[in-house]
C-alpha cells in the first residue's frame, strides 16, 4: 500500500502541468497598469526602476536592472520577458532604441505593452501601444524614461519628471531620488483606479565595487507587495534601513541617525563649532549629553521647546529635523552636508 502510495504521487507530480500552479487570479497575462520612473545617475553608475499601482506584488514583474547596463520597467499587458531580452540587447552593443525596437517586432502582443528602457550610456527608449481608454502615455528627460498607463492623466509623469530632474546633482542616492519622484507623481492623482491591493518598488544596482553584497550587484531592492499607503511606506523602510535621520524620534538613542544629527547641529555652529569634520564611529553614534545640550539650545533658539516640562530635552522628532535642515539651507551648506552623509545612508542590502 504504502509502494503504491508513493509510485502515484511520482506519477502525478511527472504530469502535472506546472502552470496549474500559478494563482488563478493570475489569468493568462499579469496586467500592470501603472506608472513608473527608470533612471540612471551618470556619476555613480547606478541604474534603477521605481514603480507602483493598485495590483498586488508589482515589483515581482515590471522593475528590472543590470550593474553596469541599464533598466527596464515592463508594464500594461506585462511581459516579463522584455527585462532579461532588452538588457541582454544593450550588453551586446545595442543603443536602448533599437533594443527596444528589436524586441517589440517581435511580439504580436505589441499593442497591450507599455515598456521604458534607459542605458547607462544615456540612450533611452519608450513605447506605448493602443492600451485601454484611460489615459496612456510616456515622456523622457536627461537621465530618465517615466510612463503610465490608467492614469488620472499626463499631469503624473509632468510631476514625476519634474521632481526628478530637480533632485538632479544634488548628492542623493538614487533610490532616494526615485521613490520621491514616485510619491509626486502620485501626489499628483497617480492610478485612476479605485482598488485596495496596492504596491510599490524600487530596485537600484550600483556597479562600484564593495557596494553590494550581492553578486548582482543590486543594493537596494525594496517591494511593498501589498499596502493601503505603498508609496509612504517605501519611504518608511528605505529610511529606516538606510537610518536616516528622521526615521525615528531620538531621544538618548544610539545610531547612525545620531552622527547625522552631530553632522548638521555641526554645520550650523551648535555643535562642536571648533571642528571640520565629525568622524563617523562608535563614539559619535552616541547620543551624548553634549549633543543632548546642543539640541536643546537648538530647539530654544527656534522656539520649538518651553519650560512647561511636557516635552523632554534633547527630543529629536520630525519638526526639529525640518528646522535643522532649514538652518543648513539658510547656512549655505545643504550641498556640504549631503555630500557628508551620502555614504554612510547609502542602502547596502
Amino acid at each position: 500500500m504504502l509502494m503504491r502510495s508513493i509510485l502515484w504521487i511520482l506519477i502525478v507530480g511527472l504530469f502535472q502541468n506546472v502552470s496549474a500552479q500559478e494563482p488563478i487570479s493570475w489569468g493568462p497575462d499579469m496586467h500592470f497598469s501603472t506608472f513608473s520612473i527608470a533612471a540612471i545617475d551618470p556619476e555613480t553608475r547606478e541604474s534603477g526602476v521605481a514603480v507602483t499601482t493598485r495590483v498586488a506584488c508589482v515589483g515581482n514583474a515590471v522593475p528590472w536592472v543590470r550593474a553596469g547596463v541599464g533598466a527596464v520597467a515592463t508594464q500594461a499587458s506585462t511581459r516579463v520577458e522584455y527585462g532579461t531580452e532588452l538588457l541582454d540587447f544593450i550588453e551586446s552593443g545595442m543603443d536602448a532604441g533599437e533594443a527596444l525596437s528589436t524586441a517589440v517586432a517581435g511580439d504580436t502582443m505589441s499593442a497591450r505593452r507599455q515598456v521604458g528602457v534607459i542605458s547607462l550610456d544615456g540612450t533611452k527608449a519608450q513605447h506605448t501601444g493602443t492600451g485601454p481608454s484611460y489615459w496612456a502615455g510616456h515622456r523622457e528627460g536627461p537621465n530618465y524614461v517615466t510612463q503610465g498607463n490608467i492614469l488620472v492623466g499626463p499631469e503624473v509623469l509632468a510631476a514625476v519628471a519634474e521632481s526628478f530632474e530637480s533632485s538632479e546633482g544634488t548628492e542623493r542616492h538614487l533610490s532616494d531620488r526615485l521613490i520621491e519622484a514616485l510619491m509626486a507623481g502620485q501626489i499628483a492623482g497617480g492610478d485612476k483606479r479605485d482598488g485596495r491591493l496596492q504596491s510599490a518598488a524600487v530596485i537600484v544596482a550600483d556597479p562600484r565595487p564593495g557596494n553590494s553584497r550581492r553578486q548582482d550587484q543590486v543594493t537596494a531592492n525594496i517591494n511593498v507587495c501589498e499596502h493601503p499607503t505603498p508609496i509612504a511606506e517605501l519611504r518608511r523602510i528605505y529610511n529606516s534601513i538606510s537610518q536616516t535621520l528622521g526615521y525615528r524620534d531620538l531621544q538618548r538613542l544610539a545610531g547612525n541617525d545620531v552622527w547625522q544629527l552631530r553632522v548638521l547641529l555641526n554645520a550650523i555652529g551648535y555643535y562642536m563649532s571648533e571642528e571640520t569634520e565629525i568622524s563617523l564611529n562608535a563614539a559619535s553614534q552616541a547620543y551624548t549629553e553634549d549633543v543632548v545640550e546642543a539640541v536643546h539650545q537648538f530647539r530654544v533658539d527656534q522656539g520649538l521647546w518651553t519650560p512647561r516640562g511636557d516635552v523632554a530635552r534633547g527630543l529629536v522628532d520630525q519638526q526639529t529635523i525640518d528646522r535643522l535642515w532649514q538652518s543648513v539651507e539658510a547656512a549655505g551648506k545643504t550641498m556640504e552636508v549631503r555630500k557628508v552623509i551620502r555614504d554612510a545612508v547609502m542602502v547596502r542590502r
